[in-house]
């Protein structure tokens, strides 16, 4: 059985989303980012980089335990172990990683530090604000224009680059990303959103957010 180290987070809900998929069994096992859990010994024994998600596999390449952090690297993996989502050779293949990769070092950065710049960075910041915000409206541009002319993100099939920009897109808010300026991102995101395989990792993900604590009654 797979264990998944995860929170309610962009990169963390695209491990989940490739094991439903790929109809794999897999424990989810919650690091609450909020308490800074995955800061705490036992976790960073796991991943010294201490950071969600990591996904631990007792039937690993070599027929032992295998560790492994970083999603986009755990989609990859994921694909090479089940012969899917990723096409064997040839530039199907090529146009999967152009995506992931994309996304990584695109998309992913620039969304994060928007939301950050926007709304937890301790002072505001006017120039990073401008920066990062206009960043993230040119990486999406640019996502509308790919799929402007494919069904989906590396070309006519579903692949682990959909999974690896889903992400993101799920918790687009976070950088005020509105998708109605991105029409084909739009109806891309829609068809992903529906498939069955997604909508059970992201309930298995929500559940990982504790619960409100009820406010103290106030005593008249």
């Amino acid at each position: 059985m797979i264990d998944v180290y995860a929170f309610s987070t962009p990169n963390s809900v695209r491990v989940p989303i490739a094991l439903e998929e790929l109809g794999l069994e897999y424990n989810l096992k919650p690091v609450n980012l909020r308490k800074g859990e995955q800061k705490e010994l036992a976790f960073r024994k796991l991943n010294p980089n201490g950071k969600v998600p990591l996904l631990v596999d007792p039937d690993g390449p070599s027929g032992r335990q295998f560790v492994l952090s970083e999603s986009a690297a755990i989609l990859i993996y994921l694909a090479e172990k089940s012969g899917r989502l990723l096409p064997y050779n040839g530039e199907e293949r090529m146009r999967v990683f152009e995506q992931i990769f994309f996304h990584v070092t695109g998309i992913g950065p620039a969304f994060g530090q928007a939301g950050y710049f926007q709304k937890q960075a301790p002072e505001q910041i006017p120039l990073a604000l401008e920066r990062f915000k206009a960043e993230s409206a040119r990486v999406m541009t640019v996502l509308d224009g790919v799929l402007a002319s494919r069904k989906y993100t590396a070309g006519n099939e579903y692949t682990i680059a959909d999974i690896a920009h889903f992400g993101w897109l799920w918790r687009r808010e976070f950088a005020s990303i509105d998708l109605t300026n991105y029409p084909n991102v739009k109806r891309w995101f829609d068809l992903v959103a529906a498939r069955p395989a997604v909508i059970r990792a992201i309930e298995r993900v929500t559940a990982l957010l504790p619960a409100p604590q009820p406010e103290p009654a106030v005593q008249l």
